[in-house]
């Protein structure tokens, strides 16, 4: 215990100097998952885990060595804890498409199910920039949104080929995701405080796209989960879940308004 111990508060002190998960680099985390693989994850072991799991996470695809890691990252926890530290980070998250491959990445965690919420999340903000682009320009000039969608098809062919063939840069992906998104923010919100007078119901809009940001805040934060269930990235997605149904009244509201006017028209 000595020995686990000093190796904690060793790796307290250099945290600040390192990078990625602290958790899931922790020595004590690395040897209880090796030591838990070897007793549970082969022979007659392996049967047993299969015999008494649980045939949603079975459905789930969860493994002896998920289940080991699940385990050690407590074991981890309860010694942080114990030491005064604070609670580490595993796995580049705390706890435990744009919506399907989200629930499928949270059920399951692999390359290719963290690949498609990522890349499917940088698709969502893409297309809302080309809604934008279509709302505020291409009404007028069709073509000018038509080659705008090209490029938005360039820039995620590009940013997803960096990603899957190059390397899988966390801080990358985050940075393009955090412009793009100010990008959005920046064009939605101009355009509606220009037509805030003759439009009324762009405040819905405006509210929408500011929650939206603000909101995202959450995904900048980390912090122990609330209940070890709702850390920041749960709290994210659950409070994402009324502000599209304000922006679905927004565009129920808008089209009434361009089909008003066409039939003038």
């Amino acid at each position: 215990m000595a020995g686990r111990t000093a190796r904690l508060v060793l790796l307290a002190g250099v945290a600040t100097l390192a990078s990625g998960s602290q958790g899931d680099r922790e020595p004590v985390y690395r040897d209880c998952v090796l030591r838990c693989e070897e007793r549970n994850c082969s022979g007659d072991a392996l049967k047993h885990f299969r015999s008494r799991q649980p045939i949603y996470m079975s459905l789930a695809g969860w493994t002896c060595q998920d289940d080991c890691k699940y385990e050690c990252m407590w074991v981890t926890v309860g010694l942080y804890l114990q030491e005064g530290h604070k609670v580490p980070q595993f796995h580049g998250k705390v706890s435990l498409n744009a919506w399907f491959w989200s629930t499928v990445f949270h059920t399951k965690d692999t390359d290719l199910t963290e690949k498609m919420d990522y890349f499917c999340a940088s698709t969502v903000i893409l297309h809302s920039i080309y809604l934008c682009c279509v709302r505020t320009v291409g009404l007028q000039r069709p073509t000018v949104a038509s080659a705008f969608r090209a490029v938005l098809l360039l820039l995620l062919t590009a940013h997803v080929s960096y990603l899957s063939l190059v390397r899988f840069d966390y801080g990358y992906n985050l940075a393009a995701n955090v412009a793009i998104g100010l990008v959005n923010l920046v064009w939605w919100l101009a355009w509606c405080l220009w037509n805030r007078q003759q439009l009324p119901h762009v405040r819905k809009c405006m509210a929408v796209v500011l929650l939206l940001q603000g909101l995202s805040l959450l995904e900048l934060l980390d912090f122990p989960p609330l209940f070890w269930v709702l850390d920041a990235h749960a709290i994210w997605h659950i409070s994402t879940i009324p502000v599209h149904v304000l922006f679905f009244s927004f565009l129920e509201e808008d089209s009434l308004y361009l089909l008003k006017g066409s039939k003038l028209d």
